[in-house]
């Protein structure tokens, strides 16, 4: 059975929600989250809950950094819903519950190590270390929220691809083969061409694996999506491809959460709505 792979939900639940009802519906069972499961958006506790309680593991993302440590490098817009998403995590009542969501913070993964095989992402050792004997050839698989160099808060843009070649040499010489990020919130494949293709240039049925071919994928975000489309992205990983989804959620509900809380900076409202 395939695995779903979901990143940058950022405190939108009603995206979320939508993300998951999908993914249910298709019959896949197993999902990993590459991070940023708070920042910019109106519900954190609630993401944080349906996230630790749906996914295998989670990666820590710079948002669940900012919130769990201090939100460092954040422009004002980000770091006033980091100290605001702290304040929702400290003013939980129930001890039990907000020691939970705060373990959940503290025990994120900076990087995973697992195989795609006939059920897509699988690991590839146990809970000790040691490595889970395969019945067949895998394709190695990282991720990361960031970028292989720096996990947690180095951005793969688009442009790199063409702008950059040494970064881009420098981030595919640190991957056996496939590598799956977030961050930037705009999702499609880093080739080591290099070259990046978008989903609309990928089309149905995504990017395929080359047996010679590295590649960096990035799923795009469930909640606040950057490449001017508006619905949420995730992506369904198959034993020999990446298959994009984009789904389309309540947009006006989440902006009007977060124009109603005066600590949230109405910016966070608008770009929902044009996917900035």
């Amino acid at each position: 059975m395939p695995t779903a792979v979901i990143s940058d939900v950022h405190a939108n639940a009603a995206a979320l929600k939508v993300v998951l009802a999908d993914i249910a519906a298709r019959g896949l069972s197993r999902i990993i989250c590459l991070g940023d499961t708070v920042g910019y958006g109106p519900d954190p506790l609630e993401c944080v809950d349906l996230v630790r309680e749906r996914c295998a593991w989670c990666l820590m993302g710079n948002h669940d950094y900012g919130v769990l440590y201090e939100p460092t490098n954040f422009n004002p817009a980000a770091e006033m819903a980091a100290f605001w998403t702290r304040d929702q995590f400290d003013l939980e009542p129930n001890d039990a519950l907000r020691a939970e969501r705060y373990k959940f913070l503290n025990q994120l993964k900076v990087r995973v190590a697992e195989r795609i095989g006939p059920n897509g992402a699988e690991p590839a050792s146990n809970g000790n270390g040691a490595e889970i004997p395969a019945d067949g050839p895998r394709v190695p698989l990282l991720a990361v929220h960031g970028s292989p160099r720096k996990p947690i808060n180095e951005y793969i843009f688009p442009e790199d691809a063409t702008n950059n070649a040494d970064k881009m040499e420098s981030i595919f010489d640190r991957i056996p083969q496939i590598c799956m990020v977030g961050h930037t919130h705009v999702p499609g494949v880093f080739t080591d061409e290099p070259d990046f293709y978008p989903p609309t240039e990928l089309g149905e049925h995504g990017y395929s694996f080359q047996p010679v071919e590295k590649a960096v994928i990035n799923v795009g975000s469930v909640g606040q999506p950057r490449d001017g489309d508006p619905r949420a992205s995730y992506v369904v990983l198959h034993a020999d491809r990446v298959e994009f989804v984009r789904l389309a959620y309540d947009v006006e509900s989440t902006a009007k959460k977060i124009k109603s809380i005066p600590k949230l900076p109405e910016y966070n409202a608008d770009r929902l709505y044009v996917g900035r």
